[in-house]
């Protein structure tokens, strides 16, 4: 029986030429008629039975449960959920035909699925298609580096049966090994040679992607590797992030990510590319290693803003959170400009804004111009305090960071402190949460109360006394003291304390004392004036400083003066240099708290009188 079916097999295909493909069907060239139509997605192959029931275990127990002929076209079957669809049937089928099949490493792993699907075993029929394609995987594709990523790629649409068939187990073995022992070979300054893989690997979809991550991890990969190739992945997959990380300074920022996710597509195209999205970044943030050096505080900082963009959970957000709080001392300013994503009555911002005038509210907030409402601020001022708040959970790294924290905080309340929507509450509280050893200088802080005093010309006076509680005016430095001393937008009891401040810091400049630790690290991190400011108080100083020699050159003449007048003994003699003293200029133009007036007639000195509340005031110009 078995030999019957193979003559006739061999008949069938012996006169089979070519094979024919016109608009939806597909059939072969011969003279003998097809009775068999096999239906593979919306292709209809017109086939001889045999050539395929002499392949396939389960074409011909398909063949053979049926009881009921069909007309003269044979047997109609359809082959629903069919791996790899019509293109590998197609292979399939030139195969049962005897023809060539050109096996390649995009082709293999659906014919593979193709071929367990049709139960085309060795038990079955020798030399099958199961057993050629796997040693096209095992001896082929495996040993090449580029035909096991595409092997993989080719994989995407074959779930679950690549799973099942242990395809992409094997290559991400594979490939993970090339890596490891690729990488190895490099020195630890050979960048470009540790990251040779990223952009073979950045084609494969996400799950794929964390497989190789997965498998390289648990095989000692480098986190600074692993991360570095994270982060490759992430800005070729996920709109924007080139435009989060490259963000310029505050109100000219470009920033590409709100045109992608706001451009005019179909709403329910944009709900199911918001949901990949978020799902991407979900992903990502889960696989990062969790070494601090693994990423910089920068990208961290952007995959937290796509996280608030796409809406990610709770926990998401609070996981990247904590994990910039751990390095918040690389961070700068720019990066800490969160803008509210959350609009209010429509909570998902990722989703299409058909409406003109919304879309440019929206476009104006990423700009950070002016808060479309008034209720809502420009920037997210709650992430970065919760941000703090887990930095200052570190002590270790707060003891060795919170220089930077404190100087970059200050930056941050200066930015924000030009929205007008900001409450003062919520100003005070980012401004206090540092501890008060957290900053060694106090001019940054000083410049952000300024500029919100400044944006908030109507706050009570009890408000900006509150608001200047957060300031140490004993930690200003003296150029910082002169500017508040001038400041009518601080209240009168913060500008007595400038006062006193700004007096013990000249009485010890005039003194000739060096400059404090304090003052020092002060002038080091002075940054609440500008340049022109700084030249204007110089040159204030520099004024200040020869007035005072001045008067110490003219308080020492009149001193010697003095004592050459008294170690005159003769009368006459005294009373002749005594005209003489009278007479000098220096008498004249310096002296002008003595009375001469009780003099006689006759040139002889009288009680000579001195005005005491001039001569305080000559002691006070000269001390």
């Amino acid at each position: 029986m078995k030999k019957s079916l193979q003559a006739n097999t061999s008949q069938c295909v012996a006169i089979v030429e070519k094979f024919e493909k016109k608009e939806r069907s597909w059939f072969p060239t011969s003279h003998i008629p097809t009775d068999l139509i096999i239906h593979v997605q919306d292709i209809n192959f017109y086939v001889h039975k045999l050539p395929l029931i002499s392949k396939s275990e389960y074409l011909s127990d398909l063949l053979k449960s049926r009881s009921v002929q069909s007309n003269s076209a044979g047997f109609d079957i359809k082959l629903d959920n069919f791996p790899g669809g019509a293109e590998t049937f197609e292979i399939v089928i030139k195969f049962c035909y005897g023809f060539s099949v050109d096996l390649m490493a995009s082709n293999v792993a659906p014919v593979r699925c193709a071929s367990e699907f049709l139960q085309m075993t060795e038990e079955y029929e020798e030399g099958n298609l199961i057993s050629k394609t796997e040693s096209f995987i095992a001896f082929i594709v495996l040993s090449s580096w580029r035909d096991s990523i595409t092997l993989m790629k080719s994989c995407e649409s074959l779930s679950p049966w690549a799973e099942n068939l242990q395809i992409l187990r094997r290559c991400t073995d594979a490939v993970a090994l090339k890596i490891i022992r690729r990488t190895s070979m490099c020195n630890d300054t050979d960048y470009d040679g540790e990251r040779w893989w990223f952009d073979d690997v950045s084609i494969l979809c996400i799950n794929h992607f964390v497989r190789i991550i997965t498998a390289i991890t648990a095989k000692g990969s480098k986190p600074e590797i692993i991360g570095a190739s994270i982060m490759h992945y992430a800005k070729k997959w996920l709109p924007g992030m080139e435009g989060l990380q490259g963000q310029k300074e505050y109100g000219n920022r470009s920033n590409e990510l709100h045109m992608t996710i706001l451009s005019g597509k179909g709403e329910e195209g944009s709900a199911g590319e918001e949901k990949e999205q978020r799902r991407m970044i979900e992903v990502l943030v889960s696989i990062l290693p969790p070494q601090r050096e693994a990423v910089p505080c920068k990208f961290l900082l952007s995959m937290l803003k796509m996280a608030l963009v796409y809406t990610a959970t709770p926990a998401l957000v609070s996981e990247l959170e904590k994990r910039v709080g751990m390095v918040l001392g690389d961070a700068t300013v720019n990066d800490l400009l969160i803008p509210s994503y959350n609009n209010g009555t429509e909570g998902k911002l990722g989703r299409s804004i058909h409406n003109a005038s919304a879309f440019l509210s929206i476009t104006n907030l990423f700009y950070g111009w002016r808060s479309p409402s008034k209720e809502r601020t420009m920037h997210d001022v709650d992430v970065v305090q919760r941000i703090v708040e887990y930095f200052l959970m570190h002590e270790q790294q707060l003891q060795q960071q919170q220089s930077n924290v404190g100087k970059l905080l200050d930056g941050y309340l200066t930015e924000i402190a030009r929205d007008l929507n900001l409450s003062i509450s919520k100003f005070q509280a980012l401004a206090e949460v540092l501890p008060q050893d957290a900053r060694t200088c106090h001019d940054g802080l000083y410049r952000a109360i300024d500029t919100y005093l400044k944006t908030h010309p109507t706050l009570m006076e009890h408000d900006r006394r509150r608001l200047c509680k957060a300031m140490d005016c004993e930690k200003l430095s003296l150029d910082a003291c002169m500017h508040a001393a001038q400041n009518d937008r601080l209240p009168l009891r913060t500008v007595m304390q400038v006062l006193c401040s700004e007096q013990i810091k000249m009485r010890a400049a005039m003194n000739g004392k060096g400059p404090t630790q304090h003052d020092i690290i002060c002038e080091q991190n002075n940054t609440w004036s500008t340049k022109k400011e700084i030249r204007n108080i110089i040159c204030e100083l520099q004024k200040i400083r020869a007035s005072i020699e001045e008067l110490q050159h003219d308080y020492s003449q009149l001193q010697q003066e003095f004592e050459k007048v008294n170690k005159q003994k003769n009368v006459f003699g005294w009373s002749s240099g005594w005209k003489k003293f009278k007479t000098s200029t220096l008498f004249q133009g310096k002296i002008n708290g003595v009375d001469t007036t009780n003099v006689n007639a006759q040139g002889q000195p009288g009680q000579t009188r001195v005005s005491d509340k001039n001569v305080r005031r000559r002691r006070q110009s000269i001390s």
